[in-house]
This record gives C-alpha cells, sequence and structure tokens, in this order.
C-alpha cells in the first residue's frame, strides 16, 4: 500500500533525477570537449613556437611534425597522427588568440573549418555552426553545397563582409531565399527524368535536410495542402511557417521551366492564405517556387507589381561548382 501510495511521486522524481544526470553529462562532455580544444591550441602553439625559433621552412615543418607524430604515438598513444599534429599547427596560426575560439564547437568542428583556406568563409561557417548548434555532420553538408558562396552572391562587398563577420541573420523576407537551393540528398540522378510528385515525395522523406537547406527558422505544416475556391479544390505542394519572420512560407516545385502562370497560381495561393489563413500577427505569407530552369527576364515581369512575395528560385540535383562561386565573389569584393 505504502508504494502504490507513493507511486507518482516515486515516478516525478525518478524523471527529475535522470533530467538532472543528462544535465550533467552534457555539461561534463562539453567540459570535456572545450579542454580538449584548447589543449590542442597549445600543442599547436608549441610546434609553432618551435619551427620560429628555430627559423624551419615549409619542407622542414613536415619532416618536423612527421618524426613528432611517431614519437608522441609510441609514447602516449593515438590521437597524434601527423595529420592531427598538422591541424593542431593551423588551429594556432588561424586563431593566434585562443580567446577567439568558440566553445560551443568541437575539435571536429575545427578540423572541418581548418580545411577551408578563405577566411572570409572559414568565419561565416564558424559563426553559423555556433548559431545554429550545427553538428560536425551538418557543417560538411553545407560547407558541400557552398552556402556561404550561394548567400553571398546575392550581397554587395559590405553585405559579404558582414556576412563573414556575424553570420546568416534573418531581417527581411528575401534573407530566406537562395538561388540555387542545392537538393544533391535527395539522391535523383542530373540525367532521371522525375515528375513533381516524385520530388516531393523525396523531400518529404527527407525533411530533415530539406529544412536545413531551407535554414533557420523553418516548420513543415504539411504537404498536398487543400485549398478550397468556388467548389475547386488547389493542392499547395508543401507549406511551412516561418517562427521568426511569422509568416506561411508555399512551396510549389516544378520540374521544368516556370511559366507565367505559375507565377499567377501562387499569387492565388497567397492571396488565400493571407485571407483564410493567417491569424492575428501573422505577416504576409511568402511564395517560392522552386524550378529546374527559369528565364529572369520573364520573371520579372510576371512578378512586377505584384503586392504579394514571390520569390523564384532555381534547384540543382548536384552540388554547385565552388571554384565557379567563389571568382564571381571575389570579382564582387574588388569591384567595390
Amino acid at each position: 500500500m505504502a508504494l502504490k501510495k507513493y507511486s507518482s511521486e516515486l515516478k516525478h522524481l525518478t524523471e527529475n533525477i535522470k533530467t538532472l544526470l543528462k544535465q550533467k553529462r552534457n555539461s561534463v562532455n562539453h567540459f570535456i570537449q572545450n579542454e580538449i580544444l584548447l589543449t590542442y591550441w597549445e600543442i599547436g602553439k608549441l610546434i609553432s613556437v618551435k619551427e620560429t625559433e628555430n627559423n624551419i621552412d615549409v619542407k622542414s615543418s613536415r619532416v618536423l611534425i612527421l618524426e613528432l607524430s611517431k614519437i608522441l604515438r609510441n609514447e602516449i598513444g593515438k590521437g597524434f597522427s601527423r595529420s592531427n599534429l598538422t591541424y593542431m599547427r593551423l588551429l594556432f596560426l588561424n586563431y593566434p588568440n585562443g580567446v577567439t575560439l568558440s566553445h560551443q564547437l568541437s575539435w571536429s568542428h575545427y578540423i572541418e573549418l581548418l580545411k577551408i583556406e578563405d577566411n572570409l568563409e572559414r568565419s561565416f561557417y564558424e559563426q553559423q555552426s555556433t548559431k545554429e548548434k550545427w553538428s560536425v555532420r551538418e557543417l560538411r553538408r553545407q560547407k558541400d553545397s557552398s552556402l556561404f558562396q550561394r548567400l553571398a552572391l546575392s550581397k554587395n562587398s559590405d553585405g559579404i563582409l558582414k556576412l563573414a563577420k556575424e553570420g546568416q541573420t534573418i531581417v527581411n523576407k528575401s534573407d530566406i531565399i537562395k538561388d540555387p537551393y542545392i537538393l544533391e540528398f535527395l539522391g535523383i540522378p542530373e540525367e532521371n527524368k522525375y515528375s513533381e510528385k516524385e520530388l516531393e515525395s523525396r523531400i518529404v522523406d527527407n525533411l530533415q535536410q530539406f529544412l536545413l537547406e531551407l535554414g533557420k527558422g523553418f516548420a513543415f505544416i504539411g504537404r498536398q495542402y487543400r485549398i478550397t475556391l468556388n467548389n475547386t479544390h488547389f493542392y499547395v505542394d508543401l507549406v511551412f511557417y516561418h517562427r521568426i519572420l511569422k509568416c506561411f512560407v508555399i512551396i510549389d516545385l516544378k520540374v521544368g521551366e516556370v511559366k507565367h502562370t505559375d507565377i499567377g497560381q501562387m499569387n492565388m495561393y497567397l492571396n488565400y492564405f493571407k485571407e483564410e489563413e493567417n491569424v492575428e500577427n501573422d505577416n504576409q505569407p511568402i511564395g517560392i517556387i522552386l524550378v529546374a530552369s527559369k528565364d529572369d527576364i520573364m520573371v520579372k515581369y510576371a512578378t512586377g507589381g505584384l503586392s504579394n512575395n514571390i520569390f523564384v528560385s532555381k534547384y540543382q540535383l548536384y552540388l554547385p561548382d565552388k571554384d565557379l562561386l567563389q571568382e564571381r565573389i571575389k570579382r564582387i569584393i574588388d569591384n567595390q
């Protein structure tokens, strides 16, 4: 009887203890990861100082690190490969003031960051990884999809520098738009023929990855969202809600080239959501038409004068040419 009497209290107490243990374990793990990062920074500093004291050139530095790796692995154990020691050295050289290291990122994060030679690009991914709490896998995927370059191409020189320094900030509707969107995670070969239904199904099946590609603040509402007008049913491919901009985001998928009728249809969807779905404090909805190809001049004339927020963006089923994007960014910076 006593146990039955206190069963609810015991269950509640058990849950509190489990929560406490989880929090403390996370704190301990975070502390350990941070100490590992700072220790590796210190090792990198020791290596770099020794190189400076002995005026060691690049070739000799490689020999030094190789021999050091052999000794450390023999006397201490794993974790001191030539590659790891090289990254420790780079960690110090790129972050000579250890205080500037983010305590939210692990050594594995910094290995990925140190693979980036461009300082602006590296700074962006560091800021974004910290703000969005990206895993190493997420960071690697965003690097591979050239997120920095794709965002930077829509900005001027000052905007690119701000993006690198602060990461992506969402202030207005255009801040959430990319062009192109990279959907390589769907696993559809570029040369394959596929339908809009298949494209939609693959996106929903890989929703977590698609949300990562869309960016911060998106919440999934539904697919094939039904709209009824004059006893006729229309179906919106994908509906999201953006919690920062406080508005619906409607996505229509097109496997071919966008037509002016597609833009008219999106305009109708937006008017419907504005009148029928919005509640108090909701802002005007945003429409994104994701297409395989588009004519920018046609899009300009088809969207001109519309009061609704309609964006037409291309999607790619393969990773972009990063070097080409980097060169275009360099031209933007140099021409300012």
